[in-house]
Order: structure tokens, then sequence, then C-alpha cells
């Protein structure tokens, strides 16, 4: 038996996910230290939960899929809106290099999937799964992905194995950047482990050297959001989401047809570029992201409230299989293909370590990796000023085009 959940009780069982996962998250180390996300730890306990419910009692439920569709385009959106081209000017020549590297890495990604899952006799789709849909491009990913993936490709539980594979990369992601970029500093003679003293009074001078701070590598002060400002991000949101709605129906049986959500972070980037860089209006970053990251959390929560595990019992082995060799992948690649392109001294190590964070899990993956290597071996400026421009808005960008070229190709 089936229950359906209306709009306001699936927003009130998404709160709930989301308090147990902030629980949980504060208890258990594990689930810290590896940035595993508040809505998937705790979606993942209510996920299993409904696991044992159906198979004892049968009962299972659905979650209000407007309601979630709609938490879903406007996390797209908030990666859009946060794309300031003006900004490729601050990576210069580095950042187009290291975009080089991680679109070729998710081309690798997507035929490493394929083709073992053609190997194993599945449906190559599945592959594309535990590809670079879930891998590079993480739960939000996964789960718009998954969608189109069950209703128009016929791939049954793509949404639950791709929760399951974004799951999993988040926590290998956070396991190997790290301990590789160690590997590549030693074996390279690139710096030697300082002390705390030493690593604050480099942070320092590089601060007062730059003259600026750069995120996530210092700590820097942050605007207010005030209601004038929510009600203007809110009102851009809006236009998004609408502009995505009418380009869905406009494109539709057309060449330049695609996902609705792709729409939406499109839509995002050209309203950015043109309020801030034509019509020389300021945005509110601050604004955005908090919409975007409650958007996501909150449909991440409803996404994993509905998934059905039991769907995933024939397909455990050959994703074991599929995901252990994509991690031997994105290893090898980062030592051998982003550490050299990228110079091959400390800042690409440290690089490399961040590759492996949002080329398995996600961009806080990355940073966090990065974060480990230079409070033991010093800051690295350029690698913190690339990673979170590529991983917050370019990554995604070259994923969605990449899987939207597979799909036309193969499906």
């Amino acid at each position: 038996m089936e229950f359906s959940f209306n709009a306001f009780y699936t927003l009130i069982a998404a709160v709930i996910v989301l308090l147990l996962g902030r629980f949980l998250v504060n208890k258990i180390e594990f689930l810290r230290k590896y940035n595993i996300p508040e809505p998937v730890a705790g979606g993942l306990v209510a996920a299993i939960l409904s696991l044992l419910v159906h198979n004892i009692w049968g009962y299972s439920i659905t979650t209000s899929s407007e309601l979630q569709t709609s938490f879903m385009l406007v996390f797209f959106a908030s990666i859009g809106l946060s794309a300031n081209f003006a900004k490729l000017k601050e990576g210069g020549l580095g950042l187009v290099i290291f975009l080089v590297c991680v679109a070729s890495f998710i081309v690798v990604q997507d035929f490493v999937g394929m083709g073992l899952a053609t190997a194993l006799g599945l449906d190559p789709l599945v592959g594309l799964i535990a590809g670079s849909i879930t891998l590079t491009g993480g739960h939000g990913t996964a789960g718009a992905w998954g969608e189109i993936l069950e209703t128009q490709h016929g791939i049954q539980g793509a949404l639950a194995l791709g929760m399951a594979s974004a799951t999993f990369g988040l926590i290998i992601g956070g396991i190997i950047g790290g301990p590789l970029a160690k590997l590549l500093i030693n074996r390279y003679q690139l710096s030697s482990p300082k002390t705390q003293k030493e690593v604050d009074e480099t942070n320092q001078q590089a601060v007062t050297e730059l003259g600026e701070y750069v995120p996530f590598e210092y700590p820097h002060q942050v605007r207010l959001i005030t209601a004038d400002n929510a009600i203007t991000t809110l009102g851009l949101f809006a236009a998004c989401l609408a502009f995505a709605e009418f380009m869905t129906g406009y494109s539709k049986g057309q060449w330049f047809e695609l996902p609705t959500f792709v729409w939406a972070l499109a839509g995002g980037v050209i309203l950015r570029n043109v309020l801030e860089g034509v019509l020389r209006i300021k945005m509110f970053d601050r604004a955005i992201d908090v919409f975007g990251n409650a958007a996501l959390s909150l449909y991440l929560a409803m996404a994993l409230l509905s998934l059905k595990l039991w769907q995933l019992a024939d397909l455990a082995g050959p994703l074991v299989v599929i995901l252990s060799a994509q991690t031997l992948t994105m290893a090898l690649y980062a030592a051998f293909v982003t550490f050299r392109v990228m110079g091959k001294n400390y800042d690409a190590a440290v690089l490399a370590a961040g590759h492996c964070g949002f080329g398995m899990g996600a961009t806080p993956t990355a940073v966090a990796n990065m974060q480990a290597i230079t409070n033991m071996y010093g800051p690295s400026h350029k690698a913190f000023l690339i990673v979170p421009l590529c991983g917050a808005f370019f990554v995604d960008l070259i994923n969605a085009t990449v899987i939207q070229l597979i799909l036309k190709f193969i499906a």
C-alpha cells in the first residue's frame, strides 16, 4: 500500500528529516569528518526506515513531486545566479587550464561508468548514473537526472541509485584527496610540514601582500540579509523559474531541447550577468546562497524520503564494482593529469586534492581536502581561488552539457 503526502505534509516531513540529520551530524564524528550533508544523513535514516516498513508491512510513501521539483529548480537557479563571468579574470589562465582538466575527466568518468555497466550486462545509462551525474554532479544533479532517467528512459530505481552513488562519492572524495596530495608533496619535495604558528604567520603575510580575502581560504566578513534583499532575490528566482518553464515548452522537440533544471541554471546565468555586467545592478550573493542552500536541503530531504531502496537489490554488486573503478580512475587522473598539467608544484598538489573532492563528491569536500593540506604545509592562494570558482558553477554547466550530449547519442 502506498501513501501520498500532499505539499504541506511533504514539507513537514522534510523539515523533520533535516532536524534529524542536523542532530546526527552534530553527534557522529564520521559524518562531520567527511562533510556528509544534513539532509543526506537524515534522509538515509528515513530511507532505511522506509525499507524496513515496506519489507515488514508492505507500506511506502510518495512525496509531493510538484513541491520537490520547485525546490530543485530554485537550487539550480541559485547556481546560475552565482555565476559572475567577470570572476574569470581573477582565475586567469590557471582557471581555464583547470577547467579543461575537469571537462576531460567528466568525459573519462562517464565512459568508465558506461563501459563497465555494458560489460556487466547492464543498461549503459546505469553507468552514466554512477558516473558524472552523481560523482561530479553530487546529490542535486543526481536527483534531477534520476527523475528524468526514470520517467523518460525507463531506468527503474534511478533516483535511489543516484543518491547511493552520490553519498559514496562524498565519502570517498574526502578520503582520497588529502593522502594523494601528501604523497605528491612528499615524493616531489614540494613543501615540508609546518607548525600551526608558522601556518598562521604565512596566512597573515599572504593576506597583507594580496590585500584581499579569498573565499574559504581566510576568514572574511559576510553581508547581512535584509528584508529588501530577500524580496529582490525571491523575484530573481521567480524570473529564472518562469524562464525555465517557458524555454522547456518552447524547445520541446527542437534540437536545443534541454531539461527544465538546465534552463533554470541558464536563466540564472543570463540574468546575473545582464543585471550586473550591463545594467550595473549589484547582486545579493549572500541571499542567493542562503535561498539556494535551503532549497537544496529541502529538495534532498524530500527526494530521500521517497527513496525505494528495495529497487536497488539487483544492482548492489555491479554498483560496487563501478564505483570502485571510478575511485581508482579519479586518483590516477588527479595524480598523473591534474597535478602535472597544473604545474607539478605545491599549488598543483593542492589542486589535485581539490579535484578529488568535487570530482567524486562536492565543492565543500574539495575545500575540506585543501584545508587539510594547507593547515599542514601552508597556504595555496591559487588553489583556493580556482577550485571554488570552478566547483561552484562551471563544473555543473560542463557536466550538464556532457550528459546531454551523451543522452542524445545513446538514448
